[in-house]
């Protein structure tokens, strides 16, 4: 038996001076007093649950060349992040049904370096494989309502909506919804300012996607979630509905949360992800919902692909393609502006741990360091300052708009069930993570 201590354990008490015994990579006990066994001091090191992703895009199989679930699930052990989430595009086949499903489970086998879910993706013409992929182990499944950027990921409109609501009510999954809908006021001249950029995705798209989906899950009572929230002028209407009781959830993004717009200098495609990011004014008011609850919890919407596809030479906002990777990062980039409006280690932890798990119904699993969860940990120095450069990316494209940034917050170790995946800023040679299916 293992005991995991130092002066800074973060459990759903507090911080403080705990002993964490582990057995069978599980937390058999917490204590204040040192039980028998082999004890790992940390000294003053904070030692937090790990964090759990819910959106990440690995794109494997079939766009490899983007990512992969080797390189991807090396970056989360290399960021602390011990459980992830892969979104059902941008891999080919995308993950609408359970074949396409089963192609992937295929695909992962030997690659997974941390635990990792999936979200099955709903379609018009695949709201009939709904039910079969539901049952086939995903958490649940997300839709654009916009064009997704790729052909095989159509939008949803309202009448599907409605046909795929109820299937996911009888399973008691969440349907997680990127909220664009194109109203027609958008831009149409994009230049190389990333405002005109901003202004071909105004709030409004934002703002509209969201009431419908309120007006739905009143109708439907379907668990409804908003991946990627960029808007701060829909926060009033989202506010009001959980104040009715609503299963409505809300997350963002590390991106929304530490650049603003009017900062972002011409023509850096790097920047560009769809909803764009907003202004100073927007950024606060996400942080002021991120205080308040309004916003549930944070994640990275790790949004990889190849060099060439960022246009960065050209300097062309409008052609290249939007998304932003940063999956090994969000716990520094995050802690780094969080720290600067008063929030807590113990704050960053229900956003980025125990509120993720919680909604991919694994609470009684991971995002706590608690008895009978899994001993998954991320041990860092939230004091000390690096700086983001592209020899310690692990993902696969080393390319990021944070690149050349100071962030706080070192990761020393990670541990997944008890063993460790990442230490002395090496990766293990064994993948030790699993296929999370429900």
């Amino acid at each position: 038996m293992e005991i995991l201590t130092s002066s800074r354990v973060l459990t759903p008490e507090g911080m403080g001076r705990k002993y964490i015994a582990i057995e069978n990579g599980k937390i058999i006990s917490l204590s204040d007093e040192k039980p028998e066994g082999e004890l790992i001091d940390k000294a003053d090191l904070v030692i937090m649950p790990g964090l759990v992703d819910t959106h990440v895009h690995v794109n494997e199989p079939g766009r490899t060349d983007w990512e992969g679930f080797e390189t991807a699930t090396k970056a989360c052990a290399a960021g602390g992040i011990t459980t992830v989430v892969d979104m059902p595009l941008n891999c080919l086949p995308v993950t609408t049904t359970k074949i396409n499903l089963d192609e992937k489970l295929e695909a992962i086998k030997g690659k997974l370096f941390v635990d990792t879910g999936f979200w099955g993706g709903v379609v018009p013409e695949s709201i009939d494989d709904l039910d079969e992929l539901l049952n086939a182990g995903v958490l649940g499944v997300k839709s654009f309502l916009i064009h997704s950027g790729i052909d095989e990921f159509p939008e949803m409109k309202k009448e599907d909506l409605e046909k795929a609501m109820p299937i996911l009510s009888k399973h008691q999954l969440p349907y997680l919804i990127h909220a664009e809908i194109d109203d027609g006021t958008g831009n149409t001249n994009i230049s190389a300012k990333y405002e005109s950029f901003v202004q071909s995705r105004p709030n409004s798209w934002e703002d509209k996607a969201i009431d419908l989906m309120i007006e739905l899950c009143k109708k439907h009572h379907t668990k409804t979630h908003i991946v990627h929230l960029a808007s701060s002028s829909a926060l009033s209407k989202i506010e009001e509905a959980k104040s009715e009781g609503l299963p409505f959830t809300v997350e963002t993004c590390p991106h929304y949360l530490s650049f603003a717009s009017e900062e972002i200098p011409d023509g850096k495609t790097l920047y560009k992800c769809c909803p764009p990011i907003r202004d100073t004014k927007n950024r606060e008011e996400l942080w002021e919902a991120v205080k308040k609850g309004t916003i549930d919890f944070i994640v990275s919407d790790h949004s990889p692909c190849t060099a060439n596809l960022k246009l960065q030479l050209e300097g062309d906002l409008e052609k290249a393609w939007g998304g932003i990777a940063s999956l090994q990062f969000s716990l520094p980039i995050v802690w780094t502006e969080a720290i600067e409006r008063g929030l807590s280690v113990e704050s960053l932890s229900k956003l980025m741990s125990e509120k993720t798990a919680d909604f991919i119904g694994l609470g009684d699993k991971k995002g706590r360091i608690a008895v009978g969860r899994d001993a998954d940990f991320v041990i860092w120095d939230p004091d000390e300052e690096f700086v983001l450069t592209k020899e310690i990316i692990q993902f696969k494209n080393k390319i990021t708009p944070y690149e050349g940034r100071t962030f706080k917050g070192v990761v020393y170790e990670t541990w997944l069930r008890g063993e460790t995946v990442f230490k002395d800023n090496k990766i293990v040679d064994t993948p030790l993570g699993t296929p999370i299916l429900r």
